[in-house]
């Protein structure tokens, strides 16, 4: 490989970096002949950087450079940084070699804005549809869609993307234009607009054809910066659970804000990106998902804000301990998955077993629910019943949020208190 292409790639891929909305995704695309590559199972492989997040596997950009001076983005048009631009012919024999040799499964594709968006995004559907047509390459694509892009260059991109994405990046429009005046709403919703067509008529026309083309098999994901601005959690979860609604959409991303301008005076000025809050997010957006919470449930006008302390279901639960206890061998499975500590896998496997069996706490066990947390907010056969009823949420929360003294700090204070009992 060329050392200028090294050079590019080590600059390029140090700038996608913040970019998190890139897990696998969900989709099949099976091998062809004379083609390279497939989709199997749940997606491409993945892997976690030290914070945590997960990166698909070859995650680049086109270009760094761009025509916008967003104050949040390290690559901002006044930021002094390296520089550099892939051809497409470059970008398209990089990804097919670093496949040969086993390093990827898949591709990440994004790019800053240069000359203009359709300028990017043709440059960009270049490279996928090389990819497909020339080079038969069968492996995961996701491709960001440039915002302000023209609908048929989003429409051709679908053709052979398994996801495309357009980032929200700040959940507000009045704070998006305080950060980035050059961007607004409608450059970015339009093309979300575009690729849920795409997606729905392919559904529809592939009812009537199988053979017909897919579009975005995938869907699409999108991604929101979180701490740059002052948007509550109640701002941030009514965004998700409106994008949710459009059929196509996969995943909302939180990226904690990393501090990467602190000369504009702007942004926050923060010493750590906002790791647990971003944490927290994701717990509540799966709530939204998969247990069945409303974003007035989980944070309302009196709670705005998530706890950071505890999980938002947790927080929810002590919250309305009139709801509680719940037994397990009674109560219906979408007031089971409100428990604490019971998951969606654990909630089905009581539903289906209780029909066998009168269930206790050795069944629950096996179940892998976290009794830790469970044991205050159910009754079943054999459970005390010193439930959050018996004593009150402040205590619950004080005794699951206590840390732990190491053991032998702990034979130390037993010892203390063996002497000098109070």
């Amino acid at each position: 490989m060329k050392e200028e292409v090294l050079k590019k790639l080590q600059i390029l891929a140090e700038s996608a970096k913040y970019d998190v909305s890139c897990a696998s995704s969900g989709t099949t695309r099976k091998g062809v002949k004379d083609g390279i590559g497939n989709t199997a199972g749940w997606g491409i492989c993945h892997s976690f950087t030290e914070d945590g997040r997960c990166v698909s596997l070859l995650k680049i950009m086109l270009t760094n450079y761009c025509i916008y001076d967003c104050a949040y983005c390290i690559n901002r048009r006044t930021n002094d940084r390296p520089r550099a631009t892939f051809s497409v012919s470059e970008l398209v024999e990089l990804t097919i070699e670093f496949y040969r040799r086993n390093y990827i499964e898949g591709l990440f594709l994004s790019s800053g804005v240069v000359r203009n968006p359709d300028y990017t995004m043709e440059r960009l559907v270049k490279v996928v549809k090389d990819l497909r047509t020339v080079h038969r390459f069968n492996g995961y694509i996701h491709m960001k869609s440039i915002p302000g892009a023209s609908q048929a260059l989003v429409h051709e991109a679908g053709l052979y993307a398994d996801r495309m994405s357009v980032n929200i990046e700040i959940p507000t429009e009045k704070n998006l234009k305080m950060l980035a005046p050059e961007k607004d709403y409608k450059s970015v919703y339009q093309p979300m607009h575009y690729i849920q067509q795409g997606v729905l008529e392919s559904r529809e026309e592939r009812q009537k054809h199988h053979s017909a083309p897919r579009f975005a098999p995938a869907g699409q994901s999108t991604q929101m910066i979180i701490g740059a601005t002052n948007e509550t959690d109640q701002q941030i979860l009514q965004t998700s659970a409106a994008l949710y609604n459009r059929p196509s959409m996969k995943r909302v991303y939180y990226s904690g804000y990393i501090p990467v301008n602190n000369y504009d005076n702007r942004l926050p000025a923060l010493k750590q990106p906002p790791l647990v809050r971003e944490n927290r997010l994701y717990q509540a957006d799966w709530l939204l998902r998969f247990y069945g919470f409303a974003v007035n449930e989980i944070v309302d006008d009196s709670y705005p804000d998530l706890d950071l302390e505890i999980d938002p279901k947790l927080s929810w639960a002590l919250r309305h301990p009139e709801v509680f206890p719940v037994d397990i061998n009674k109560a219906d499975y979408e007031l089971i998955l409100r428990v604490p500590g019971i998951g969606v896998k654990s909630a089905k496997l009581i539903v289906l077993s209780r029909r066998y069996t009168h269930l206790g706490i050795s069944d629950l066990k096996k179940m892998g629910i976290v009794l830790k947390k469970a044991q205050y907010f159910i009754t079943c056969r054999e459970l005390p019943a010193f439930t959050v009823n018996e004593s009150s949420p402040e205590y619950i929360k004080q005794k699951l949020t206590e840390k732990k003294l190491p053991k032998s700090k702990q034979v130390d204070l037993l010892q203390t208190t063996l002497i000098f009992p109070e």
